[in-house]
């Protein structure tokens, strides 16, 4: 899936993130949380994992976390993504049924 423009999704509540994807070369991720001592290897693992899956290769990721768990991570990316290329108005079977 090709990223062709800036998106976001989510918000800055606790037990939530925000995620904004841009076109860029690679992935890159810049990641910040209130728990990255904790969990911040499974929150940067959760999110290339879903880049992966959506067939994302260049993006430019920034991730905003304020404690989410794997499935908001999840969620919230693949709505930026969709967003991004302006598919989150199409039928699509959200929550990983994308092959």
């Amino acid at each position: 899936m090709e990223i062709l423009k800036t998106a976001a999704a989510g918000t800055l509540e606790s037990s939530d993130c925000m995620v904004t994807v841009e076109p860029g070369q690679g992935i890159c991720l810049d990641l910040s949380s209130s728990v990255m001592n904790q969990y911040g290897r499974q929150i940067k693992a959760t999110v290339l994992e879903t880049l992966e899956r959506l067939g994302v290769e260049n993006a430019s990721v920034t991730v905003v976390d304020k404690g989410a768990l794997d499935c908001t991570l999840k969620a919230r990316v693949e709505c930026a993504v969709y967003r991004s290329c302006d598919a989150s108005a199409s039928n699509i079977p959200w929550g990983g049924a994308v092959r």
